[in-house]
């Protein structure tokens, strides 16, 4: 019962879906603390109010509403930073090492690919002899050598 758990818990698509979810949460925290500090005193320019922090007033001093508020948005980056390199550090370091004992890879670098010259595909192998959309047979791979 367990392993079959664990076995669902270390598929691919489960662990990226959890790391996009948690990217998307603290992305949505830094898109908030943007819009509070930073467009909303700008659409509130007309109006009054009293704030102090690091920024700046654009209007009526101490209005709190036309305060751009820089220093919130920067501690929102800092969060973002500091969250996704504990996330990546936390759970995608140790996924890495856990997959690649099972023998998978994941979050690799994508495999090198070419373009075809006849239908300007950019995504074949590069080991492809024939265009998978146009058939046009391919050159072979140049292999780089010393070009000293």
């Amino acid at each position: 019962m367990f392993k079959g758990f664990r076995n669902f818990l270390l598929r691919g698509d489960v662990v990226v879906l959890a790391i996009g979810l948690t990217v998307a949460l603290a992305f949505s925290t830094l898109v908030k603390a943007f819009t509070d500090s930073v467009i909303n005193p700008l659409v509130a320019r007309a109006q009054g109010g009293h704030s102090v922090g690091l920024g700046v007033q654009l209007g009526q001093a101490g209005n709190g509403a036309t305060f751009v508020n820089f220093g919130s948005f920067i501690s929102a980056i800092v969060y973002f930073i500091i969250f996704m390199a504990v996330l990546y550090f936390a759970v995608v370091v140790p996924y890495k090492h856990v997959s690649a004992k099972r023998g998978k890879i994941v979050f690799a670098d994508p495999p090198p690919t070419k373009t075809c010259p006849a239908c300007l595909s950019d995504d074949l192998p590069v080991a492809a002899t024939k265009c998978k959309y146009c058939c046009t047979e391919q050159p072979s791979a140049v292999v780089d050598g010393d070009d000293a």
